[in-house]
This record gives C-alpha cells, sequence and structure tokens, in this order.
C-alpha cells in the first residue's frame, strides 16, 4: 500500500488528521512517525502542527529528522498545516523571532503587530473564515470559491512572492492561508477540522503528483 507519512512533532492533533486521511484514503497507509525512515519511504508527507513554532523547530531538529523532511521537501508532495505552513517561511517573530526553513518567502507575524490591526478584533483568530482562490492549484479542485475552513492561531505568514500565493483570508488584515511552490502546498486553516471542503482537500492532495 502507498504510505503516507503524518510527521510527529510533538504539537497538533495528530490523530484528528490521520483519522482524516484514513477516511479520504482508504487505499494508502497512514502513518504517524518522527522516524526519518519511515518518512523517507512516503510517497506523501504531511507536516501538521499547532502551538508554538519554536518548540515545532526544536523537535525537527532531533537527530536525523530534518534531513529527512528536507528530502520530502524536494522530492514528493508535502502538505503543511498551520505551523506546517508558518514554519516554511524564512523567519517567523514567534518565540522571540525564530528561522524557519526558507521554503517559501516570507515571514509570519503576530495579529497585534500589524499595521493598523484593529484592537477590538480577538486573538487568536479562532474558527471559520472563508479563503479566497487567488490562484488555481490542483489541491483546489472542486472546492468553491470563498468556501469557510477552520482556523485557530496567533501569527500569520505575510508572502514575500506573488506567485507562492494560492490562498487569502480577512482577520483585520489580509494574510496568506494558503501557499505552496511545486510539490509543497500550505495551509494556515486545519483541514482535518473543516468538514466536506477540508476532505476535499485532503482527497486531493492524496491524488497530487507535485506538479502544478
Amino acid at each position: 500500500m502507498p504510505l503516507i507519512a503524518v510527521v510527529d512533532l510533538g504539537t497538533g492533533n495528530l490523530h484528528s488528521v490521520a483519522k482524516a486521511l484514513e477516511h479520504v484514503a482508504p487505499a494508502h497507509r497512514i502513518e504517524v512517525s518522527s522516524d526519518p525512515g519511515v518518512i523517507g519511504q512516503a510517497g506523501h508527507v504531511v507536516l501538521p502542527g499547532q502551538g508554538a513554532v519554536g518548540t515545532w523547530l526544536n523537535a525537527l531538529l532531533q537527530g536525523d529528522l530534518k534531513d529527512a523532511i528536507l528530502v520530502a521537501l524536494d522530492s514528493c508532495p508535502v502538505l503543511g498545516i498551520c505551523l506546517g505552513l508558518q514554519a516554511l517561511y524564512d523567519r517567523s517573530e514567534e518565540d522571540g523571532g525564530k528561522e524557519g526553513l526558507c521554503v517559501l518567502a516570507g515571514k509570519v507575524r503576530r495579529f497585534a503587530n500589524a499595521g493598523p490591526f484593529d484592537s477590538q478584533i480577538k486573538v487568536p483568530h479562532m474558527g471559520w473564515n472563508n479563503v479566497r482562490q487567488v490562484a488555481s492549484h490542483p489541491l483546489w479542485q472542486g472546492i468553491e470559491q470563498d468556501s469557510r475552513f477552520y482556523f485557530v492561531h496567533s501569527y500569520y505568514a505575510e508572502s514575500a512572492s506573488v506567485a507562492e500565493v494560492f490562498g487569502t483570508t480577512d482577520y483585520g488584515v489580509q494574510f496568506t492561508s494558503a501557499a505552496g511552490r511545486e510539490n509543497v502546498f500550505a495551509v494556515q486553516f486545519h483541514p482535518e477540522k473543516s468538514h466536506n471542503q477540508g476532505l476535499a482537500l485532503l482527497r486531493n492532495f492524496v491524488h497530487w503528483d507535485g506538479s502544478t
């Protein structure tokens, strides 16, 4: 059976991600793992995460895990979810400032630090919000424009490359809610918590060959 690896970096509800993938990919083996060997064998890799990016990145640096993830980012379809999006950027303001994986151009900022951000808007951004598809992508197939997805985050991605932005969302400021390049696609929202439209995105990922 083809293998989909859900990378375990100790953050986020990995069980929910795995269960959602099992639902849309019954012909695949879904394995939650931090084993570089498992990740290296996978045909598709998912980078999920919630919480603080510093904790996520520290876990990634353990052993040979970072090397396995970097190889995957260059060689097979990869889906980033929440922190799995933010960590792909050059730098994050979280945890005193952290260098990211530099896969996507831009930075991750705190909502409260965003220009004329309305102080009446609650942070974290939690709940359902619209995603505007600003560029076509195989993972958008069958998903209507401005579909609503479930978000939980206090920091947002500010892309420095228009070509890497595939979706935007408004929450006091317009931010990048879906981004990617080549074989990598990442979202700020949680598809595993986003009902039918989230399952559609995961199903599209399972059948995606990494090309756009």
